[in-house]
């Protein structure tokens, strides 16, 4: 950011300028090391913030948020002060965007400000989880262990996702090649041959006489349907942003055939893994469900562990609220039981979401690899049916001329 100044010199000459650093006190120490007496020191700020304008269509990666942890806790095991970590962490973040919030965290530090309260400042970077598990970092005295823990975590996550991109790939690529051939041949190729056919006066075969039909119906209609689609999304992608479509579509998502179990599966195993951090981190059961709750993004499953978390604070425990609730399968709730009871919710946590995670990503190995014939085979049928009509109708104009 740039500041403008003005200052007197060594030899009590008043000037004026303009000064480039990360935050007011640092272009103030950086003015005084070059000899000047800063009397006034004040923000530029263009009508047109560069700044801003890229922080607001720029992305912070989660990859590059593990990175910044795994790199503050190495720092600061080595005996490296906090905002001298940051400093250095600053100058090697190449995203611009997260650049400059370590240098906003770094500033708020130098300010007496606790880390955890200068990042809860920028949730787009760091989630209200990843605020609230450093602060009880910072509160046990083992930060650096929370750092790697709050690595670890999100990393999995990173993983998760590149699994199930990863297994879409395929399909959707299959997909969009068999729409472009399907939508080149209808378009360019088949209504050559139809004039052909229609100027020699022949009688055409049954799928060529379908094919035609659908054609000049698409031809005739086909933008009205368009529009009725892209009208009917609209509506609905409209209605799914309103909280209460939105809690209708996630709750619709877990009961779908096949993909509800899947995305049950990875919505109980993430609120077991944030469970288990906070809890490993000290932070107490009413809080541990307040930053899970605050964390999920499915407002149904956000219904549920908010009824939880109001049974937890009557005292009624965990296991006994959640063997109430139709979303939490009967395994997570047996072993929250045996894990209150021995005092070791934590580590039960995390079985569960081993077991889970496992359970879901096989159950998305197999829909895929039942996905991927599904679709060859009706693709094949579509392209096949196009190339019928186009070479059944060459063979009876060739058999009818011949006659």
């Amino acid at each position: 950011m740039d500041f403008v100044y003005t200052a007197y010199t060594e030899d009590k000459k008043l000037v004026k300028g303009k000064v480039s650093s990360t935050s007011e006190e640092a272009a103030t120490e950086l003015l005084s090391y070059g000899g000047y007496r800063v009397i006034r020191l004040k923000k530029v700020t263009p009508l047109l913030d560069k700044e801003k304008l890229l922080a607001h269509f720029s992305q912070i990666k989660t990859q590059e948020i593990v990175m910044f942890s795994r790199q503050l806790a190495l720092l600061l095991e080595s005996g490296t002060d906090i905002v001298t970590s940051l400093d250095l962490l600053q100058d090697q973040i190449a995203n611009q965007t997260l650049r400059r919030i370590i240098a906003e965290v770094a500033s708020d530090i130098r300010g007496g400000s606790p880390l955890s309260s200068a990042l809860s400042k920028h949730p787009r970077a760091f989630s209200p989880m990843y605020s609230q598990a450093i602060a009880a970092g910072e509160q046990g005295g083992n930060l650096e262990v929370v750092l790697r823990q709050m690595a670890d975590y999100m990393e999995r996550g990173v993983i998760t996702e590149k699994k199930i991109k990863g297994a879409l790939t395929y399909p959707f690529l299959v997909v969009l090649v068999a729409v472009v051939v399907v939508a080149i041949l209808i378009t360019f190729v088949f209504p050559s041959f139809v004039s052909f056919y229609a100027e020699l006066g022949v009688e055409l075969p049954l799928p060529t006489r379908i094919l035609i039909g659908i054609t000049d119906w698409a031809s005739h209609y086909g933008v009205y349907l368009l529009i009725v689609i892209l009208a009917a999304v609209g509506v609905i992608y409209a209605y799914i942003k309103t909280p209460a479509g939105k809690y209708h579509w996630h709750k619709m998502m877990l009961r779908l055939p096949v993909v509800g179990r899947i995305v049950r599966l990875s919505e109980l195993s993430r609120c077991c893994r944030t469970m288990s951090l906070l809890i490993r981190v000290g932070l107490p059961l009413p809080e541990v469900m307040a930053v899970t709750i605050r964390g999920t993004t499915n407002k149904a499953v956000e219904e549920s562990l908010t009824e939880v978390q109001q049974a937890l604070i009557r005292g009624e425990g965990l296991a006994q609220p959640m063997a109430k609730r139709e979303l939490f399968l009967p395994l997570m709730t047996q072993m929250v039981k045996v894990g209150e009871e021995t005092g070791n919710l934590e580590n039960t946590l995390v079985t569960v979401a081993e077991s889970f995670e496992t359970e879901a990503d096989d159950k998305t190995n197999a829909a895929v690899g039942l996905i991927q014939p599904v679709i060859t085979v009706l693709l094949g049928l579509g392209v096949g049916f196009v190339v019928l009509a186009m070479l059944s109708a060459m063979y009876s104009v060739y058999g009818q001329l011949n006659l």
